[in-house]
């Protein structure tokens, strides 16, 4: 997974989140429930497919791939870029 503002790739190994390997790596991402049920976490894909394991977004949402929730969702690819900043917050 790459975090496109900064240029940062980091790995995600299949037993973790998104969410938990960026913030791994340094990455401050606002989250809140952890289940994919609230969006806190929707964050823009700029590359790569999606795999949607959310109740936030609806088919129509999840067929445009534009966003995902890193709570839960994965890359159905080896790659997936975010729209992630890894400075002291992300935007």
């Amino acid at each position: 997974m790459v975090c496109d503002a900064s240029a940062v790739t980091v790995r995600v190994e299949p037993h973790q989140s998104v969410l938990a390997a960026v913030r791994a790596a340094g990455v401050d991402v606002m989250s809140s429930c952890s289940e994919g049920i609230c969006g806190t976490c929707e964050t823009d894909v700029l590359a790569g497919e999606s795999e949607h394991r959310d109740t936030v977004l609806g088919a129509e949402e999840r067929a445009a791939g534009e966003t995902l929730m890193i709570c839960v969702s994965r890359s159905r690819g080896p790659r997936l870029v975010l729209d992630l900043w890894t400075g002291a917050a992300a935007r």
